[in-house]
């Protein structure tokens, strides 16, 4: 277990908070991004929101669900927002018609998890259970029951063909894209895994979680552990990657963000309320707008705030 290494002169970054998005009325817990100007959130309050990088006072309400929602993905080419609610399985919203499409019943229970690959979507539930959904039609092709406790979070990696969930039985299991079959078990943390990204280049599975522990794993090499860092104070939530796959960004109940060189897995910045006015409350979720390269945050406080990273 390593303490996090400091790179205070190396690598200058200057933080600016450009935005703030209001108007939720309960805890923000889910982001998601479009390619181009738009992102969406939810939370709390069942509010389906979209939002204008290049007017942030401008928010619109696509819908709204009577249960909080934890999950997020925005499907590109048809324009699509799938939310995963609270006890009532998935709504698909059309963006452009700014109404729920079409919705789908799964087990009753909490969704903390949806990622889109290829024609399918990975959905984690409370459960355990990960789902396989075909996307036409809609419908469910197999189930994935390796655990009792919380899938989590979900991470692809399209150049190994694998993707990992994380659990709150504290494992992380790896799995084949094409057949969905079970491959890999990994002892990963002390707690629940909340956060797990694949870097860009597939080289290396980063996980967080309830024990505030980064841990980089190895995909080359049986996903062996590369390193171990005590990353924050409390839970670490989520983590994500610049467009340009040099840095990383993750984020905490502690109320920080804190951005890494991923070529060292160097801590480099800590933006906080009193240095930056940063959220008060946990910081549940990130994205990195390639529209902008801007980075995006939402919290417990209810608001959503837009960073300008510049890197030296």
């Amino acid at each position: 277990m390593n303490q996090f290494k400091i790179v205070p002169d190396l690598t200058k970054v200057i933080v600016s908070k450009t935005n703030s998005f209001t108007g939720h009325r309960d805890c923000v817990y889910a982001l998601a991004v479009s390619q181009g100007k738009y992102f969406f959130s939810s939370g709390g309050d069942g509010m389906i929101v979209s939002w204008n990088l290049d007017e942030p006072d401008k928010g619109e309400l696509l819908a709204q669900v009577p249960n909080s929602v934890y999950a997020l993905c925005y499907l590109e080419e048809s324009q699509t927002l799938v939310v995963g609610q609270n006890f009532e399985g998935l709504q698909f919203v059309d963006v452009a018609e700014k109404r729920i499409s079409q919705s789908m019943k799964i087990p009753e229970t909490s969704v903390f998890a949806i990622e889109k690959v290829n024609q399918h979507l990975l959905v984690g539930l409370k459960t355990g259970l990960v789902m396989i959904i075909e996307m036409k039609p809609i419908g469910p092709i197999k189930k994935l029951d390796y655990s009792k406790h919380s899938a989590r979070v979900i991470a692809i990696n399209q150049s190994t063909n694998e993707f990992a969930v994380g659990y709150s039985d504290h494992k992380i299991r790896i799995f084949d894209l094409e057949k969905f079959a079970f491959k890999k078990e990994i002892d990963a943390h002390a707690n629940s895994v909340f956060a797990l990204r694949y870097s860009p280049d597939g080289k290396f599975l980063l996980s967080g979680g309830r024990d505030a522990h980064l841990k980089v794993w190895n995909t080359g090499k049986d996903y062996s552990l590369e390193e171990s860092i005590v990353a924050h104070m409390y839970a670490l939530n989520d983590l994500v990657f610049s467009p340009n796959g040099k840095h990383f960004v993750s984020c905490s109940m502690d109320k920080t963000i804190k951005v890494w060189d991923y070529s060292t897995f160097s801590l480099i910045k800590v933006i906080d309320k009193s240095r930056h006015a940063g959220h008060g409350t946990s910081i549940n979720k990130l994205i990195w707008s390639p529209y902008s390269n801007q980075l995006i945050s939402c919290s417990d406080d209810r608001t959503i705030s837009l960073w300008d990273l510049e890197f030296s």
